[in-house]
């Protein structure tokens, strides 16, 4: 392999501390799991459908049944089953691209964003909203399992909340390797307790499927545009999960003629397909909301809690009942909240050092990330559960639309945008206006819109707003821009190809000579100062950009 000529390193073979990570946190991979590089192949041992499994694990979350039940009580269950299909389309068509980039060039969510319409510093905005996204639903799924206990032990809710955020920290630690285990061997235990109260209600009484299907809601009247929008909307809130299941697939082995059907069926499953569970989810929740009903009420009809202790109370001894329930929430909330704390640690690592050019290290923000989700709870936020989704989703459904369109149009249509991921500092522009003037008018407007500034009629259509602006926006300003502003030079100085023959990530193997490390070749660029390499995360930490490549003339465009 040969880089640019350029200067020779210093005889001590060390720069000064500032330019490069802290030893001991970046230097340990196994704990920090490739918060902010490309995932190496070394690294990736798992089977396409250990990583799948994985990955839907971290669907287990309760909320669905919570948002489902809040929806269909509202607008009743036409318009519920209606709003869940027209979310779950959108979600598995804006997931899919991400999904694809993810496991085939084995980087996440944040740093495909980066090149796909954001830019080195843009995508630093949708970092912030995605870490929000995981407290938020930390926040929820905590607050279920506090309910849970509340029931099962008579534990105080603010004790509940303490609990479940205490308690996956141990189990977040460790990353990927920790939470294959916990995943695989959980699942099988969840569905077995999501899905038989379900079978035995509807084979021993059918007439509950009458009653679920034939209940009008509190609003009364059949199905209409307005109620299953609004319906949408909240479901939509959930379309950054495709960020959680991004951090499990950059895990994926690489793709080849003899794994090719499994590496497919494992990508499309775990990556958009995880919402055709979470539709179904959704759509339990309201079943179970309309079969306990009459026995608590509306209010606590929407906690899962009172969901499944409702169902189980059909088919088992009375004693049975609460400890099931419980056994249930504790182990869904334990499967994605460990994902909630692990893929925030990544998003906020992600902007931190991005924006101070300084590394502290994952556990750091996952601390951070569980702080932010207990004042959530102890500020009781699952009591305006669909007023919190209806506003976020907003945000989130303009970021994935954005970067998806960007994907599908601008790369593979209108090949305005390189086609090969890029993440790297120095190859990329600070600001790429494409992603940022497309998300930005998206999010705002359809904020606006949410809020009745442009009047109640119209207020039901801000998440569809949301979409078709940003659907819009993002092709027309790589037109306006002529994509000039996706890459600031076209070459990393590193002669060896990026891909392999299959189309892989190279695995070919260099080592840093900021950090001594030896990192696989889509990890590194050629040094600006030296005859040598430098990996992803010394060049975001170098604050004197003494390493960082220049911008080349004619260096923009795609490639």
């Amino acid at each position: 392999m040969s880089v640019e000529p350029q200067l020779t390193v210093p005889e001590s073979g060390q720069l000064p501390a500032a330019d490069g990570p802290p030893a001991g946190t970046a230097a340990d991979e196994t704990l920090e799991d490739y918060t902010l590089r490309f995932a190496p192949r070394s690294y990736r041992r798992w089977t396409p459908m250990v990583v799948a499994t994985t990955a839907l694990g971290g669907i287990a979350y309760m909320a669905d049944f919570s948002i489902g039940a809040g929806i269909g009580l509202a607008h009743g269950t036409g318009n519920a089953l209606a709003a869940i299909g027209v979310a779950a389309v959108v979600i598995f068509l804006t997931g899919f691209p991400l999904a694809y980039y993810g496991a085939r060039y084995n980087i996440d969510l944040d740093l495909i964003t980066r090149g796909s319409g954001f830019g080195y510093y843009g995508s630093v905005l949708t970092s912030v909203i995605f870490a929000s996204f995981t407290f938020i639903f930390f926040a929820l799924e905590g607050s279920i399992m506090a309910q849970g206990l509340k029931l099962g032990f008579g534990l105080p809710l603010w004790l509940g909340y303490a609990i479940s955020t205490c308690m996956v920290i141990p189990l977040v630690v460790y990353g990927m390797k920790a939470l294959t285990k916990l995943q695989v061997w959980t699942t099988p235990v969840w569905l077995l307790l999501m899905v038989g109260p379900l079978l035995y209600l509807i084979a021993t009484d059918p007439g509950t499927v009458h009653t679920f299907l034939a209940y009008p809601g509190s609003h009364g009247g059949g199905v209409d545009a307005a109620s299953v929008l609004l319906g949408a909307g909240v479901c939509l809130s959930l379309i950054a999960q495709i960020g959680e299941q991004v951090d499990y697939l950059r895990f994926m082995p690489p793709k080849t003629a003899q794994n090719r059907r499994s590496w497919w069926t494992a990508v499309v499953m775990a990556g958009p397909g995880w919402v055709v569970l979470g539709a179904l989810k959704q759509a339990i929740g309201v079943f179970l909301a309309v079969y306990i009903l009459s026995r608590v009420g509306a209010h606590a009809a929407t906690e899962p809690i009172r969901q499944f202790t409702g169902a189980f109370a059909a088919m088992m001894p009375s004693w049975l009942v609460v400890p099931l329930a419980v056994v249930l929430v504790v182990i869904s909330q334990i499967k994605i909240n460990v994902t909630n704390a692990y893929s925030g640690s990544l998003a906020w690592t992600n902007s931190f050092t991005r924006v101070t050019k300084r590394y502290p290290g994952r556990m750091v923000f996952v601390l951070a990330n569980l702080a932010f989700a207990l004042i959530l709870m102890e500020a009781d936020m699952f009591s305006f559960l669909n007023g919190i989704l209806g506003f976020y989703s907003n945000c989130a459904i303009a970021w994935i639309v954005t970067v998806a369109t960007d994907i599908i149009v601008n790369k593979y249509l209108l090949k305005l945008s390189p086609q090969a991921p890029e993440f790297r500092r120095g190859m990329l522009y600070a600001v790429n206006p494409v992603g940022v003037v497309a998300f930005t008018v998206a999010s705002g407007l359809s904020i606006a819109l949410y809020f009745h500034a442009l009047g109640d009629a119209l207020q039901p259509y801000s998440p569809v707003a949301a979409a078709v602006i940003a659907f819009v926006l993002t092709p027309a300003m790589a037109i306006v821009t002529k994509g000039r502003y996706y890459l600031r030079r076209t070459t990393d100085g590193i002669d060896t190809p990026l891909l392999d023959p299959d189309g892989n990530p190279s695995p070919e193997l260099s080592e840093c000579h900021v950090c001594r490390q030896e990192f696989e070749r889509p990890d590194l660029a050629a040094c600006h100062q030296h005859a040598a390499v430098v990996c992803s995360l010394c060049l975001s930490t170098d604050r004197t950009g003494a390493h960082v490549l220049p911008a080349a003339p004619g260096g923009h465009g795609p490639r």
